[in-house]
């Protein structure tokens, strides 16, 4: 591994300037991490030595990031964002919260050095552990705190390493881990999906793999599907008039960017038999990528026997189903729903059992039916999730 310079610019920026500045670099330069990494909400803790990373969030000390280059600041948002996949409860099981933690922060700088960041002062690192994987490093740091061979100092991060105040209801405890839990899934999930497109465009970070559990490539990945559906309908124009305003002071004239909006609808089988995981899984991966469009409206349809449901997503709005029904499948009320009410329908994605009642008219738009158990479908694409 060589030695990596990080020159700095010489100009003077406020300390919100140079995080955007180090996001955009992360993002330019490293499009998983800094697209992870713009997903994570910054605190400022004067109380902390330099920065931790835990959850979703990253904290640090406003004087500390205040010393660091732009290219280190851009380490440290990747550290938050890998921390952000991978410190939750799926993977660390029942090991020590604080030792967890340190465990995978040296796993990740490691694989982030490898990858050719710059790594700042007061990050985690021990060169032993070297191309290991978090759980291997965290059973070699527990024998070292057995044999008391090296002082191992690390400030908690998780809920179950900390005192709890005894004024705290243990309801309001409850809440707050479980909202935390599902936002790490949630990214989790979607730092997946996004790593799997990155490998088969061969851009994958180096060394990535020792992080996750991926799909067999000879199968058929169902997010991809998901993912070409959607972005067959997606249109992004660009035209000269009006220019962009961007750099219009300074003569230089760029085309702006014109986006129709995209409609998609998308309809839930609410019937007693449909798998409520299989359809939290999907829907999550709908709001990923939805983050990818910046202009688009969602119609959200719920159906068993009959139309139960109905509600409008404009951009940037999160994705909530409230399901209702529980009885038999009969899809044609929802085709009849659309016919009556959206004049200009291009793509509806259905995710259902299939085992229902279709229409006899073939509708005249493209229809993805998302499910677990694949049957003849009279019209339509199906997507085995």
């Amino acid at each position: 591994m060589g030695e990596k310079v990080c020159l700095s610019s010489g100009v003077v920026m406020s300390l919100a300037a140079k995080i955007s500045q180090a996001k955009a670099k992360l993002l330019v330069e490293y499009p998983y991490f800094g697209t992870l990494a713009s997903r994570l909400e910054l605190l400022c803790n004067d109380d902390i030595e330099s920065f931790k990373s835990s959850g979703t969030k990253i904290e640090y000390r406003k004087e500390y990031l205040r010393e660091l280059e732009l290219c280190e600041i851009a380490f440290i948002l990747a550290n938050g964002a890998m921390h952000s996949v991978l410190a939750h409860d799926m993977r660390k099981k029942k090991r020590s919260g604080w030792l967890w933690q340190m465990a995978t922060d040296i796993a990740i700088n490691d694989m982030l050095l490898q990858n050719g960041l710059v790594m700042p002062y007061g990050a985690e690192y021990r060169e032993r552990f070297s191309g290991m994987y978090a759980e291997e490093i965290y059973a070699q740091l527990k024998e070292d705190i057995l044999r008391e061979d090296e002082e191992l100092e690390y400030e908690a991060e998780s809920l179950d390493d900390v005192e709890q105040n005894e004024n705290n209801t243990e309801e309001s405890k409850a809440q707050e881990l479980q909202e935390e839990i599902l936002a790490e899934q949630l990214l989790a999930e979607e730092a997946i999906a996004l790593l799997e497109s990155q490998i088969q465009k061969g851009e994958a970070p180096e060394s990535i793999e020792r992080f996750f559990t991926l799909l067999d490539s000879s199968k058929v990945d169902w997010r991809e599907q998901l993912r070409e559906a959607i972005d067959r309908f997606v249109r992004d124009d660009y035209v000269m008039m009006p220019p962009s305003k961007k750099l219009l002071y300074s003569g230089i004239y760029l085309p702006s960017a014109h986006s129709e909006k995209f409609h998609l609808i998308i309809g839930i089988d609410s019937s007693a038999s449909v798998d409520k995981d299989m359809l939290d899984t999907f829907l999550s991966e709908v709001s990923f990528l939805m983050q990818q469009i910046q202009n688009y409206t969602i119609e959200l349809l719920v159906c068993d026997e009959k139309l139960h449901f109905h509600k409008t997503f404009e951009s940037g709005e999160h994705l909530e189903v409230e399901l209702k029904g529980g009885g038999g499948t009969d899809f044609r009320p929802l085709f009849l729903y659309i016919e009556e009410h959206f004049f200009n329908t291009k793509l509806l994605l259905y995710f259902t059992d299939l085992d229902g009642v279709f229409p006899k008219k073939v509708p005249n738009y493209s229809v993805k039916w998302i499910t677990q158990s694949p049957k003849a479908v009279p019209f339509g694409e199906i997507i085995q999730i």
